[in-house]
């Protein structure tokens, strides 16, 4: 079976290598965010950061928004963590980011561990 956006996947996890290597684990998630805008902007990679997304609910239009911390390619959903693992909750808080924009992939990246952790999850 092929991997989904195998190339702009690796691009992306390439990246957060490098800054994860450079600035080693223990920030707050929004340095690395800040890095990784950085970044995609010094590569020349079309993203958005902290896309707002809706919610509907039986035709309405809910109050509350998700946003989705980068929006990669236009087609990749890119969440930063910075804690000690990456949790069940972290990975649903994805697939729910999935549904809503009808992107297929999402990464959930961990800078807050020793060695840089990430998830790939496919809808």
């Amino acid at each position: 079976m092929a991997i989904i956006y195998k190339e702009e996947s690796y691009e992306i996890i390439g990246i957060c290598m490098e800054i994860h290597n450079y600035l080693g684990f223990g920030f707050s998630e929004i340095v690395y965010k800040d890095a990784l805008q950085i970044e995609f902007g010094n590569a020349g990679i079309r993203f958005e950061r902290e896309k707002k997304y809706e919610i509907e609910y039986k035709g309405t239009i809910l109050p509350h928004l998700f946003y989705a911390d980068f929006i990669v390619f236009d087609k990749i959903i890119l969440e930063i963590k910075g804690k000690k693992e990456i949790a069940d909750v972290d990975l649903a808080q994805a697939i729910n980011y999935l549904k809503v924009s009808e992107n297929k992939l999402a990464l959930v990246i961990n800078f807050g561990e020793e060695k840089l952790n990430y998830k790939r999850i496919v809808l």
